[in-house]
């Protein structure tokens, strides 16, 4: 699904009609100020002609309306193309996988999940929780490891159900913990939106995330 809630192309289409209303009411007037002007020439007194200063003002005046209406529809034509090309941009992100540390949706397969450990840690635990932020599965994995396998199971080996969830890396020294650092996972885009210049992703696990914090994208499978 591919929501635009910025209002540009909306309105950029509304400008755009407003456009072809002033330049059909410029073109009527313009056309009227020419019929008037050719009666007066042709019925003026030859010994007391008309004042044409007075016309070649009006002219002008008709002359500078006409191109801003002009540069109004040039923008609003631009506001346009711009709206498409963001829907375009908005439209390629739908189906692809991109890697982030949003919650991601486990569905009884394996996932895998994408952290390093601290530098000087001696010791490294994967913990997961579930939607409601409790832990669910904890264990140790290698120091110099940056991928590892999630089965979907508990800490005892118990099956967990399909549902939202989320990693994190515990990196340890002399059994201190020196920091919890977000794991990120592969989540399939099902949403793309753009507002406030920025695009926003919808992620199967129903996380939405900025663009900004994608680390890798691939094709979906």
């Amino acid at each position: 699904m591919i929501t635009a809630t910025n209002p540009s192309t909306l309105g950029a289409a509304q400008a755009n009609a407003a456009g072809n209303t002033q330049r059909a009411a410029l073109t009527s007037d313009f056309e009227t100020f020419l019929r008037m002007l050719t009666v007066q020439a042709r019925n003026q007194d030859p010994l007391e002609p008309l004042d044409s200063s007075e016309y070649a003002s009006q002219l002008a005046q008709f002359s500078m309306v006409e191109q801003q209406v002009q540069a109004n529809a040039l923008l609003s034509d631009l506001s346009l193309t711009l709206g498409s090309v963001n829907l375009n941009q908005l439209a390629s992100w739908v189906g692809m996988d991109v890697r982030t540390d949003a919650p991601f949706r486990f569905d009884d397969q394996p996932v895998a999940i994408f952290a390093s450990a601290e530098p000087s840690a001696d010791r490294a635990e994967l913990v997961v929780r579930d939607s409601q932020g409790r832990v669910v599965d904890r264990r140790a994995v290698p120091v110099d490891q940056a991928e590892f396998e999630w089965a979907g199971v508990d800490g005892a080996g118990n099956a967990l159900p399909a549902g939202t969830y989320s990693a994190a890396l515990a990196s340890f020294d002399n059994g201190e913990l020196l920091a919890e650092t977000p794991a990120a996972v592969f989540s399939r885009v099902v949403e793309a939106q753009v507002g406030d210049g920025a695009v926003m992703l919808t992620l199967n696990s129903g996380a939405e995330v900025s663009v900004d914090t994608i680390t890798q994208i691939r094709t979906g499978a």
